[in-house]
């Protein structure tokens, strides 16, 4: 059970049985980010991964809307919050075709213009729809070292009727810089340190508090290889240590 809106995992629980459901729904509400009394119910999917398909509604040439993809995005999630991107996610091309389909038909029925963070869960060359957020998403920030467009470019653009390009330059990958502490007028040691680990580059989110698990940050790495990329990156997050 999960709220109708809410972010990182947030009200959401596992139900084992009926006794569950009151402390659930309790939980649900506490976690959402509008009071409406409705929550989203989920049975269990079994997957291979999961993958993160940025979906740009933007005006053409022709001065209709087109639809628009990223190359798929893979992250790994801990308790309900990313800890990791990577992009491109290899996929085959049947499952990236029903992704692409679910993602526009998603997007189109919700309208607008922008970018949309369609998250789907992958079974050999099944694909199910997980959630959508209407805005960048936070695994998306891999795009700031592997897109000649990142996402908040993109959305940016989208939305003030200017072209916009998803065509991928470089393999990549971000790593998550958590806080650690709980501490305010929070300093940053170890920066110089992280950009000696090969292509990597740091975005620091200037947020004055940081908490144990609060993310302060990321790290990113290119390469050719997605790998190494995702080794580097996660080389130059540990690199950073948080201080008050």
């Amino acid at each position: 059970m999960k709220p109708l809106m809410s972010s990182s995992g947030k009200g959401q629980s596992k139900l084992d049985g009926p006794a569950d459901v009151e402390k659930a729904w309790d939980y649900a509400m506490a976690g959402s980010r509008v009071t409406n009394n409705r929550v989203i119910v989920e049975g269990f999917v079994d997957f291979d991964y999961e993958i993160t398909l940025l979906t740009v509604r933007a005006v053409g040439d022709d001065g209709d809307v087109a639809t628009s993809f990223c190359a798929p995005i893979g992250h790994r999630q801990a308790n309900g919050d990313y800890v990791e991107s990577w992009q491109p996610h290899p996929m085959s091309e049947a499952a990236l075709r029903s992704a692409q389909h679910i993602a526009r038909s998603v997007t189109e029925n919700l309208g607008g213009q922008g970018i949309f963070g369609v998250e789907l869960f992958i079974k050999g060359d099944q694909v199910y729809f997980s959630e959508v957020s209407p805005r960048p998403h936070d695994t998306g920030m891999v795009t700031m070292i592997t897109q000649w467009q990142n996402e908040f470019e993109l959305h940016a653009r989208a939305i003030l009727g200017l072209p916009v390009d998803t065509t991928l330059k470089s393999a990549g990958a971000s790593a998550v810089i958590y806080g650690g502490v709980e501490a305010q007028g929070v300093v940053f040691d170890g920066v110089d340190e992280a950009l000696r680990v090969p292509r990597t580059e740091l975005r620091l989110f200037g947020k004055p508090e940081s908490f144990i698990t609060r993310r302060m940050g990321v790290a990113l790495a290119r390469d050719e290889d997605v790998d190494t990329a995702r080794r580097n990156a996660a080389e130059a997050a540990g690199r950073v240590r948080v201080s008050g």
